[in-house]
């Protein structure tokens, strides 16, 4: 039973991590850029669109789709970085264990 109690107050400690890592996530914000910072998005730890610049350079009806391409570029580094910020995160609490593919915390 000692082995049980154990467990179980690990657990607890991983739950508690678990919700100090969410929480951090929640505050964080990570930019993401394209055509040389021209266009930026800015999303939060859990990937939300928090804001897009776009340079009034680009304002042209005649360059609407590398607007466009742009704006996915720059959403996807930011994501990008997200995600990173997110695994480091996760390493944190699992003492630097890499979780399986496609298994993600919370369950």
């Amino acid at each position: 039973m000692k082995n049980l109690a154990g467990l179980m107050k690990q657990a607890s400690q991983m739950q508690s991590r678990m919700e100090e890592v969410q929480s951090t996530l929640n505050a964080l914000t990570v930019e993401g850029s394209s055509g040389a910072g021209l266009v930026t998005v800015t999303l939060s730890g859990k990937g939300d669109v928090r804001s897009l610049k776009i340079d009034p350079k680009l304002i042209d009806p005649g360059e609407v789709e590398m607007l466009q391409d742009l704006i996915v570029a720059a959403f996807a580094d930011a994501r990008t970085k997200v995600e990173a910020a997110n695994a480091d995160e996760m390493r944190k609490v699992t003492g630097g264990i890499d979780l399986p593919a496609g298994l993600k915390f919370p369950f």
